[in-house]
């Protein structure tokens, strides 16, 4: 009964509205005030708990690279270079908008960034090119969502140090299905463009192509910079997060002057309100998460598996189903906090690699960002179009296929991605 009651709670505020860091919190708050035995206190200690993890601070500073980045125009010059690379093929600011995504992606680690940096730029360039608002929506959206899988990925960095496993191969490991779903979505735009004869670029002669690229090497080393220090063993997650701070901060500010001192202040305030509402997310997650063991709905749910679904292909397809689900509703890090503790066990049960696991996961809750109704992703570009929601899904519905159609591959055929994180003993 108690149970029912704090489902109904979870939904009731999800539906008016409530943000759901707080909606995850004031649940736990009630469950907790409703077990007798169990003081309050525990709920600040287990949001305390939650937090209590170095790599964590990787979180905040990958944000603020993101920001410094941002701020610093960055993303003019990814983009410039990519309109140089695919421009001249027919729907090239299409396609140059899905190739600055898989640069921006290796440098963010975010997709909202992606999404906010890069749509405020093209969708009003795509749209007056006689691009659909649609098409521009659903491109800039759907693309943006390689953020969370290209490294560096913070839900990654989350998922990390929720498994106990290598931050650094799951950082590889999102690289070929990242990559897989940009080509992916290459070829959709291909098709779309040819069928409406969107407009396409002069091409450029190689001498312009070089000078763009050359321009474009600074911040395209960023993710270089990053996966190699971890992969190398010469700095850990948070340390290459700092890395990634220091050189953005002197690309932005001694290189490209594009950024000032008293920039400085702005981009600080985005960071601490980004990265606070992330971590408490997680940490109000994690006293959830507490709360839901009480209950011992995690044993309920892996002898549900263990019984219901005893193949690994049938487990696999039902996590899919479930995460997909999920991350239609919230958002990627309480997700990841409250679901992947009562699935991983039984993940490595059925000897399924955590690494892969991971990968699958992450996939799928990218969908949720282009996935109504929190479909974060698809409200930032459609605000910036001004298109209504609903016609921007529908645009958006081929675009999530072919995202949907890797992460089958990748979930069934692992081989074909996991080769790269194998090679590396980490």
């Amino acid at each position: 009964m108690i149970g029912l009651f704090l489902v109904l709670l979870f939904f009731g505020l999800m539906i008016i509205g409530v943000p759901i860091a707080f909606v995850i919190g004031i649940v736990s708050y009630v469950g907790f005030l409703m077990l007798d035995a169990i003081p309050l206190q525990a709920v600040v200690q287990q949001m305390f708990t939650g937090l209590e993890s170095f790599i964590l601070l990787a979180v905040p500073l990958f944000i603020l690279a993101a920001n410094i980045m941002n701020q610093g125009k960055i993303s003019e010059r990814l983009i410039n270079f990519a309109v140089a690379l695919v421009g001249h093929i027919r729907g090239g600011l299409a396609h140059a908008n899905i190739v600055v995504s898989m640069f921006f992606g290796g440098i963010s680690g975010a997709s909202t960034a992606d999404t906010a940096g890069v749509g405020k730029i093209l969708i009003p360039s795509m749209i007056k090119e006689n691009y659909s608002k649609g098409t521009s929506v659903a491109v800039t959206a759907s693309s943006s969502t390689m953020g969370m899988i290209i490294p560096p990925s913070i839900p990654m960095v989350i998922y990390g140090s929720l498994a106990g496993v290598s931050v650094g191969r799951m950082f590889l490991g999102g690289i070929i299905p990242g990559l897989t779903i940009g080509v992916g979505l290459m070829a959709l735009v291909g098709v779309i463009s040819h069928r409406h004869q969107y407009p396409k670029h002069q091409r450029l002669k190689i001498k312009e192509v070089f000078i763009q690229g050359v321009k474009s090497i600074p911040p395209l080393l960023t993710p270089v910079i990053i996966l190699g220090g971890i992969v190398g063993g010469i700095v850990t997650p948070t340390e290459a997060a700092v890395v990634a701070c220091l050189y953005a901060f002197i690309l932005s500010f001694f290189v490209y002057r594009t950024i000032k001192i008293n920039d400085l202040p702005a981009i600080v305030y985005d960071t601490l309100k980004l990265s606070s509402l992330t971590l408490f997310a997680l940490a109000t997650a994690t006293s959830l998460g507490r709360l839901i063991s009480y209950y011992n709905v995690p044993a309920v749910i892996a002898g549900f598996f263990d019984q219901a679904l005893p193949y690994e292909w049938m487990f696999l397809a039902a996590v899919i189903l479930l995460f997909l689900i999920v991350g239609m509703f919230m958002d990627t890090v309480p997700s990841i906090i409250l679901f992947v503790p009562i699935v991983l066990p039984t993940a490595q049960t059925l000897g399924i690699d955590p690494i892969h696991f991971g990968i699958v996961i992450m996939m799928c809750l990218a969908v949720g960002l282009v996935t109504p109704p929190y479909g974060l992703c698809l409200l930032l570009a459609s605000k910036i179009a001004k298109l209504p929601i609903g016609s921007a899904f529908y645009a958006t519905v081929p675009y999530i296929a072919v995202i949907l159609f890797v992460i089958l591959i990748m979930a069934f055929v692992p081989g074909v991605f996991m080769w790269l994180p194998d090679a590396f003993d980490m």
